[in-house]
């Protein structure tokens, strides 16, 4: 009886120890199931960052939004100074903060296979908000037959997180989703001059023989169409699955963009009024709780 209660007695006690956090204890033998470990709380977003970055193609730096065939970043939806626009970064950091805790690190003609070397740029300057807009460029070829396959925009477009993600681990990433080129090319193509601007070869696989709507034309449209969906669906599949990355859900490719919106000069980058609604989009995103 007192060897049965001493043994009791030293399981009970077992009982007790492996109730404390202690590593390596278990009870009931080598067959005992471990608790699952709980998952690690995903980072709050920051609503107000104190610096900001910007990486992406023509729009951002605001091609043709001031001058014929030139860069306009003062204009820039994302990093802009001018108070018309009211750029992301001016409203987030003031017009001080903008001179030196901004950086536009776009490149007007850039595909996403250039991203993941601007995310090394952008990872150097340690940003707190690191804004994207990519891809357009990718849709925008001569020929349909010459856009970006989408699994090869995928690669390039979580190789680029993950080269941020090495250099600034805690920047967040706002990534706005690419425009409907199909919109633009149905607001543009109203504009006789647009027209003769478009028939020097912009985006030829949707601008192309902006008059024609025979069926050959239409089916082109629609196929440049469908792959802007395609890298827009990629583009919100791959920032899922980073806890520091919001996507805009579609935002900018959901948004009516109007004649006065567009440039005076091709008829299809974003014009000043254009720049600032964009700027408007990705405030609401990044401001949202």
């Amino acid at each position: 009886m007192r060897g049965r209660r001493r043994f009791r007695t030293t399981a009970a006690a077992m009982a007790m120890l492996c109730a404390a956090p202690l590593a390596g204890c278990s009870v009931g033998g080598p067959d005992a199931v471990a608790p699952a470990p709980r998952p690690r709380p995903t980072p709050a977003w920051n609503a107000a960052p104190a610096s900001v970055a910007a990486v992406g193609d023509s729009i951002t730096r605001a091609f043709d939004a001031c001058t014929v065939l030139a860069d306009c970043p003062e204009v820039s939806w994302a990093t802009g100074t001018d108070r018309a626009v009211n750029s992301l970064a001016l409203r987030l950091l003031g017009p001080s903060g903008v001179a030196g805790k901004s950086w536009n690190l776009a490149r007007s003609g850039a595909r996403m296979a250039e991203l993941p070397e601007q995310m090394d740029a952008a990872a150097a300057e340690r940003p707190e908000l690191v804004t994207v807009m990519m891809g357009a460029n990718d849709a925008c070829r001569a020929r349909p037959e010459q856009m970006t396959p989408v699994e090869e925009f995928r690669a390039s477009f979580t190789a680029a997180l993950g080269r941020l993600r090495s250099g600034a681990p805690k920047a967040q990433v706002y990534v706005s989703s690419l425009p409907d080129l199909r919109r633009l090319w149905e607001t543009g193509r109203v504009s006789p001059m647009g027209r003769q601007v478009w028939k020097l070869g912009i985006c030829g696989a949707m601008l192309a023989d902006a008059e024609d709507l025979g069926p050959a034309a239409e089916r082109r449209r629609a196929r440049v169409r469908d792959r802007v969906v395609a890298y827009n669906r990629v583009l919100g599949e791959v920032c899922a699955k980073d806890t520091r990355c919001r996507y805009d859900g579609g935002a900018v490719f959901g948004f009516a963009f109007e004649g006065a919106q567009l440039s005076p000069w091709d008829f299809f980058h974003p014009s000043r009024d254009g720049q600032a609604r964009l700027a408007e989009i990705a405030y609401r995103q990044v401001t949202r709780k």
